[in-house]
């Protein structure tokens, strides 16, 4: 599983879609990304959906997600 935090460069001002998308391109076959993020990014959702991902997100406190982006055809472990 990947793991992008992008807290930091939404602190410091920075739109983090781009850092995104170079994330899941750069996923191997069957590959999860877990994203850490200071806010829920549902717009996100329909995007990766449209790529084939599915979500499954946790809200961690004090305003920050996880979001795990699963390939739709591996299935989840829980």
């Amino acid at each position: 599983m990947a793991l992008l935090d992008v807290r930091d460069l939404m602190a410091s001002g920075e739109e983090p879609f781009a850092a995104i998308m170079a994330a899941v391109a750069a996923l191997s076959p069957g590959e999860r990304l877990e994203l850490v993020a200071p806010l829920d990014p549902v717009p996100l959702y329909s995007v990766l959906e449209a790529r084939g991902y599915r979500h499954l997100t946790e809200d961690l406190g004090g305003g920050d997600f996880k979001v795990v982006f699963s390939p739709s055809d591996v299935p989840t472990d829980g």
